[in-house]
Parts: C-alpha cells; sequence; structure tokens
C-alpha cells in the first residue's frame, strides 16, 4: 500500500474506519432465517458473536448472566464497582446524577476503594450458579495479583484487557507480565488485547491467547485520541489484525486465534463491517448502555475516565431505547441502528448471500 506524503520527513499510510467502508451486495440472496450468527471459541460455543464489553456502565453480574441466556458472552469487570464493593447500586445511582469535571473527580475518589479478592470469587459464583458461560476481565497490571482467585472462582474464559496490550512490554519500575509463560500455565483459554497492527496482534497470538481484541481509543467513551494522539481506524486495524490471524495459522500449523473487534461498534452497521473486514465476533460497549437494564442509567465510561493521574475518557450520556434483549434481538423503535442488532446482522449477511460468518468474512467492501 502506498504510503501518502505528510511533510518532507514524515510518510503515513491512510487508514480506515467502519463509516467509510460499506459493504458490496451480491448476485445471491439468502432468505435471513437460514443465516447463522453462531461462533466458537475454544469450546464454548455462542448462538451470536457479541460479547459485552467489561465496563461498569454495561456490565453487573445481572446482566452479564442475562446476555449469557441470549446467547452471547458478558464480560464482568473484576476491577470494577463490583469486585470493590458489596452494594454498588447507591454509587451508580450518584454517579448518575453528577456534572462535567466533578463527575470525573467523583469517580477517581470512588474508584480508590480496593478490589477484593472475596468479592471476586462472590461475583463469578453468582454468573456461574445461573448457567452461563463465565468470563472475567482484569488489566495487565492487576493480572498478576488476580488471576489464581479468578481461575479458583470457576472462570470459563480470562479476559486480559487494556488500552493496549502488547507481548513485550518494557519497564525498569515492575517485573512486567510475562503473557506467553502466564497463559501457557493457565487452564482457561485467555482472550487477550487490545491491539491494531499486524506485527503487535503477531505477537500476542504465540503467546497462546485464544482470542485477540482489536481495538485502540476508538470507544464512544474514550478520549485516548484527544489526550494522547493515539487512535487507530476500526477497519484497517481489524483487517490487519485478521492478516496476521492467517499468517499466524500458516506459522503454528493451523491454530486459529480468534479476532474480537473492540471499539467503535456504535450501530447496527458496525457489526456487519467488522465481521466484513475479517473479525470472529465483536466487543460491544455503548449500544448496551442505551438499555434500560443497563446498571449505569443511561450513562457510560471505562476505565480510562477515573485513571488516577491521566484521564483518558468521559461518561457519555445515552438515550434508552429498550431493553437488551430488544437491543440486540428487537423489534426495533428506531430507524438508527442501535436496536436489533442480530437481526440486521442476519439480514446484512442473508442480502449478500451468506449463510455463515466464517463465509461472511469474504464479502465485498467498498470505500463509500
Amino acid at each position: 500500500m502506498t504510503d501518502i506524503e505528510i511533510g518532507r520527513a514524515k510518510r503515513a499510510r491512510r487508514a480506515y474506519s467502519f463509516d467509510d467502508i460499506a459493504i458490496v451486495p451480491s448476485r445471491r440472496t439468502r432468505d435471513p432465517e437460514e443465516v447463522s450468527t453462531a461462533w466458537q471459541i475454544d469450546a464454548y460455543r455462542f448462538d451470536i458473536p457479541v460479547l459485552a464489553a467489561p465496563m461498569d456502565s454495561v456490565m453487573s453480574p445481572t446482566t452479564a448472566v442475562a446476555l449469557g441466556r441470549f446467547g452471547g458472552l458478558g464480560v464482568l469487570n473484576l476491577e470494577g464497582l463490583w469486585t470493590r464493593f458489596e452494594d454498588p447500586d447507591p454509587l451508580l445511582e450518584e454517579v448518575a446524577g453528577l456534572h462535567g469535571d466533578d463527575a470525573t473527580r467523583r469517580l477517581q475518589e470512588i474508584y480508590r476503594e480496593p478490589v477484593k479478592a472475596e468479592l471476586i470469587t462472590e461475583r463469578l459464583r453468582e454468573i456461574r450458579e445461573a448457567g452461563v458461560t463465565v468470563a472475567g476481565s482484569l488489566s495487565p497490571q492487576r493480572t498478576k495479583e488476580f488471576a489464581k482467585t479468578v481461575v479458583d472462582a470457576g472462570v470459563d474464559m480470562f479476559v486480559i484487557r487494556g488500552t493496549t496490550v502488547s507481548a513485550e512490554h518494557v519497564s525498569s519500575q515492575a517485573e512486567p507480565l510475562n503473557l506467553k509463560e502466564f497463559i501457557y500455565e493457565l487452564d482457561v483459554p485467555v482472550i487477550v488485547g487490545g491491539c491494531a497492527t499486524h506485527q503487535a496482534a503477531l505477537h500476542l497470538m504465540r503467546t497462546g491467547a485464544a482470542g485477540v481484541l482489536v481495538g485502540f481509543g476508538g470507544g464512544a467513551a474514550h478520549t485516548t485520541r484527544t489526550v494522547l494522539g493515539v487512535a487507530v481506524p476500526m477497519a484497517s486495524a481489524v483487517a490487519d489484525v485478521a492478516a496476521a490471524r492467517r499468517d499466524y495459522l500458516d506459522e503454528s500449523g493451523g491454530r486459529y486465534v480468534h479476532v474480537i473487534a473492540d471499539g467503535s461498534i456504535g450501530k447496527s452497521g458496525d457489526v456487519a463491517k467488522a465481521i466484513a473486514c475479517g473479525a470472529d465476533a465483536v466487543m460491544v460497549g455503548s449500544p448496551f448502555a442505551r438499555a434500560t437494564d443497563a446498571p449505569g442509567r443511561g450513562l457510560h465510561w471505562g476505565s480510562e475516565a477515573h485513571h488516577r493521574e491521566l484521564p483518558r475518557g468521559e461518561r457519555v450520556r445515552f438515550d434508552s431505547v429498550g431493553t437488551i434483549e430488544e437491543i440486540l434481538f428487537g423489534p426495533s423503535r428506531v430507524a438508527d441502528g442501535t436496536m436489533n442488532l442480530i437481526g440486521a446482522l442476519r439480514r446484512s449477511m442473508a442480502t449478500t448471500g451468506y449463510t455463515e460468518l466464517k463465509e461472511f468474512q469474504r464479502v465485498e467492501v467498498v470505500l463509500g
């Protein structure tokens, strides 16, 4: 791909967001009822290719169980309010009433409460007893500290999620997490990320991860691009990481690592475009923040919003449009792509003649 000259001393590759591309219909169409949206990672099969982002505004033990029963995977933030407080509901109510900079300062205060190992165990137990797949997320910085607690609690899927995660973190202040050694010693599949380039993804795949999260600075509640100047448009990022998956498949002699788009998934069309670019599934945050049964009460924020030294996120307010079930499966009462995400994915696949997600990854796209 030809680089573009920014100035005499700098060249750059053109990259594209989901808004920049469109899916091309083909000569064949299908009945949407004949389309399968199922996917499988390791030994776990899901009816829909949707993981809920581990953010306190969208995932509680209750909503994680609900999403599991709907055929998706709810990932609980194991460094969030649910593992810091016995009953975080009053705090969630308080956060919903805060405004402006006061919200950031108060969030920083609330999240100074230590994470409690016994609450990690209790929250994961609640999800497991409901009979759904259990998934919890830790940041790379806290993984060593709480990994044994998480595994002993009976987690099925371990997610290591950060703004960016590398397999070669260098630090003179502390011993970095050795991802390859850590994943090798675990008895559960690990999903790790985010990353946004072919080379970074290839290194993460070589650690033994079952899945790689793709995304950096693209979520609705992120201000990473404004604060750090760092972001990668998601269509190009997903396609680059999908190429790394193909290269690693050859390199490893057939080991398939799942690619999960994590960022800029705001509307149903973004779900379809992410898979069209090569993703196996999507991790969703802001669409679920619009749910009437989401714990954030119409507000949405991530861990970057309450960072102690350098907040890189903000609380975003959304209009509630329906329940989590309606957001996933409809019926839709709006025409903006915020409801019936799975129905829209089915219709997109049917319109282009595909009945399986892996086939749909081959669909033609154009610059819109």
